[in-house]
């Protein structure tokens, strides 16, 4: 029987045209209509044609009601009833096309690593697009009309905010420690503090980053206290560098002890050896001025007399993803030189996006940065903001609304100790649990993502944009229909 259904199914063409005559597709260009309808009829002719199992027995169990009911029904019916499945199948196909798609971060973490951290400034972005549709000057030298330097566009701009002689961008942070032990350190030396061999996201441990890289490990110290003499002790004819790591995503406290950069720098002169450090979610600015925490910043650390500093372009920088390095040009050169600076470079959508997001620093206009605009908010801006989200969910059946102290955190492994006071808006449903209404408001068309907090949601205004508040309303009068 199925096998004859196969034979209703329509072809491509009049299902698009039957499309044309609603409005279930607007905003979609015909190819991605096409392209959907297409993907929504295999996803078809392969249930009707895998009816039976290796064993002959039918596949019941695993079909969902939806799809058993024109595998199952008369064929007089079929068509019907097809048609209905045909286009929720269409619309999910459309929904799922190119799967990364916009999510409402309605948790408060404001570099949150899942959601692909810090947001660009809309002028950065609208740099980003206008490079991205037009040829550039990329590798060009324009007064010459020969070959350029895709990094001549970045390194001015980092050298006036941060006083380096040099720099280079590779595609992030990791890659950027890589490069460096592969270029100073193959077969050679590397001396660390035991209390800084930090793992980051995804598992990728610094120990591993600098095996990877062609270094040796030599460990120094214990785990919550080093000692300047710990890394004297360690230096010999094989010792390459010496390597700090900022501890950004975790904090050792009391019975502690760390050396600063500029006693290992003595050291490191002393001894002919260049020290170099890894700020991670290194900072332009003095997180102390906005209630933070106070950790050094990229240009701190540079003064200081590192020969190298890394860090990232898309944690407290607010930028793209990039790893940056900036130190003494002599040594730079060499990192340029490097056959893995091509397999590590960075494209001229990630150039654009950084020196979009750099000129506001140059201008001192920090408050346009989102993730510096979002540190900034006020615990009276919270306030209003959740209140004014309460207002518009005020009276909406099967929830009670309230507005709540809570406390929201950096993320992206920056700030870990930080507490940020906000206000939330608590959101608790009279029916059903609070699992069911978080998953709810993440599997809607814009997936919001929020926290739970006892018997609550919570939706945190720190990390919400104006467009926001109006899907997160709609989403809720959805509920419990």
């Amino acid at each position: 029987m199925r096998n004859s259904k196969l034979r209703l199914l329509p072809p491509v063409n009049e299902v698009i045209a039957e499309l044309a005559k609603t409005d279930a597709c607007n905003g979609y260009e015909l190819s991605v209509i096409t392209w959907a309808v297409r993907k929504a009829l295999e996803k078809a002719r392969k249930i009707l044609l895998d009816d039976l199992n290796h064993d002959g027995e039918e596949l019941n169990s695993g079909k969902t009601k939806k799809l058993q009911n024109f595998l199952y029904c008369q064929p007089e019916e079929f068509v019907p009833v097809f048609r209905v499945w045909l286009y929720k199948e269409i619309q999910a196909q459309l929904r799922g096309y190119g799967s990364m798609k916009r999510v409402i971060n309605a948790t408060g973490v404001i570099l949150h690593t899942n959601c692909g951290r810090a947001l660009l400034a809309p002028e950065a972005a609208a740099y980003v697009a206008e490079q991205a549709v037009v040829y550039s000057n990329l590798e060009l030298n324009l007064e010459t009309g020969n070959r350029g330097s895709r990094y001549s566009h970045i390194e001015e701009i980092l050298a006036e905010l941060t006083g380096a002689e040099a720099s280079l961008v590779v595609n992030n942070n990791a890659a950027a420690v890589l490069l460096i032990m592969n270029t100073f350190a193959v077969h050679k030396e590397v001396i660390v503090s035991r209390g800084e061999l930090v793992e980051v996201g995804g598992s990728f441990r610094i120990p591993e980053v600098l095996k990877a890289g062609g270094a040796k490990l030599v460990e120094v110290g214990a785990t919550n206290k080093t000692w300047l003499k710990d890394y004297q002790e360690a230096i010999g004819p094989e010792t390459a560098m010496l390597l700090k790591v900022h501890t950004s995503n975790y904090r050792i406290q009391g019975f502690q002890h760390e050396v600063p950069v500029d006693e290992l720098v003595v050291l490191g002169k002393e001894s002919r050896i260049p020290v170099v450090v890894d700020l991670g979610s290194g900072s332009f600015l003095d997180g102390s001025e906005y209630g933070l925490p106070q950790e050094p910043t990229v240009q701190d650390t540079l003064k200081s007399g590192a020969s190298l500093v890394s860090f990232s372009g898309d944690k407290l920088l607010g930028g793209p993803q990039a790893g940056i390095i900036i130190g003494k040009k002599e040594l730079i050169d060499r990192l340029k030189k490097n056959q893995l600076t091509r397999a590590l470079r960075v494209d001229k959508l990630v150039l654009a996006a950084l020196v979009g997001t750099l000129r506001f620093y140059q201008r001192g206009e920090i408050g346009k940065i989102p993730v510096w605009n979002m540190l900034s908010h006020t615990k009276d801006d919270l306030w209003k903001d959740a209140l004014k989200l309460s207002e518009m969910l005020a009276g909406l059946p099967g929830l009670e609304i309230q507005v709540m102290d809570a406390e929201s955190c950096v993320g992206g492994g920056a700030f870990p100790t930080a507490v940020l006071p906000t206000y939330v808006c608590a959101i608790k449903p009279k029916q059903n649990s609070v699992v069911d209404l978080e998953s709810f408001l993440r599997q809607g068309d814009i997936p919001i993502l929020a926290r739970i907090v006892k018997d609550a949601v919570v939706v945190d205004p720190r990390t919400l944009l104006p467009e926001d508040y109006q899907v997160i309303a709609d989403r809720l009068r959805g509920w419990g229909s």
